[in-house]
């Protein structure tokens, strides 16, 4: 039992599960049996459901205070953000290697579902470069100031995934359960706040 007990709460035991997905795209990718169309809506969703989880952790210890895997998830947090940005460049790296034109590439990010992703990815950037600890001690303040950009991010991440999608249900979807979420968390907050 303590070996299933420290496997689980191996970080590259966690790291491994992150990385089965990925495995799976670029698998997937190198042998055709994925085709282009699959693989950029499977790397989106991924990195957006990652998000979701990566947001939901303090909501998720506010409505259930005696549960233990929100914490266990809480001591995770940073290595689901930095998932939700490898995800979010595999889905980048793939829409780069196919369409393989700079000024295709430029003409499309004039356009509102691209230059949201496009925004998104580069605040993705900026967060997952500083999800550290030296980081975090060398900003002190604003550490905490950067990383709520969170928060714009998947506003534009989603306005990305419901505007470029051919099906834009799935996309609302996840946003409106990140959005309930959040609501939870802004309200528990002022509870606490409040008491």
């Amino acid at each position: 039992m303590s070996v299933i007990k420290s496997l689980l709460n191996s970080r590259y035991f966690f790291w491994a599960v992150l990385g089965v997905p990925a495995l799976i795209m670029i698998r997937g990718y190198l042998s055709e049996s994925l085709y282009y169309g699959e693989l950029m809506h499977v790397s989106g969703e991924v990195s957006g459901r990652f998000l979701i989880i990566t947001m939901a952790v303090t909501p998720l210890r506010f409505m259930l205070p005696n549960a233990r895997w929100p914490m266990w998830l809480l001591h995770r947090r940073r290595y689901l953000g930095v998932a939700t940005f490898g995800y979010a460049l595999l889905h980048t790296l793939f829409y780069l290697q196919k369409t393989a034109a700079l000024p295709k590439i430029l003409a499309e990010s004039l356009m509102f579902e691209f230059w949201t992703g496009w925004l998104a990815f580069l605040i993705f950037i900026a967060l997952a470069a500083t999800s550290n600890d030296r980081s975090a001690r060398l900003l002190k303040a604003a550490w905490k100031k950067l990383h709520r950009w969170v928060y714009a991010a998947a506003a534009l991440s989603f306005l990305h995934w419901i505007f470029i999608a051919f099906n834009f249900l799935p996309g609302l979807i996840h946003a409106l359960v990140l959005a309930a979420l959040e609501t939870i968390r802004i309200w528990k907050s002022r509870q606490r706040t409040a008491a």
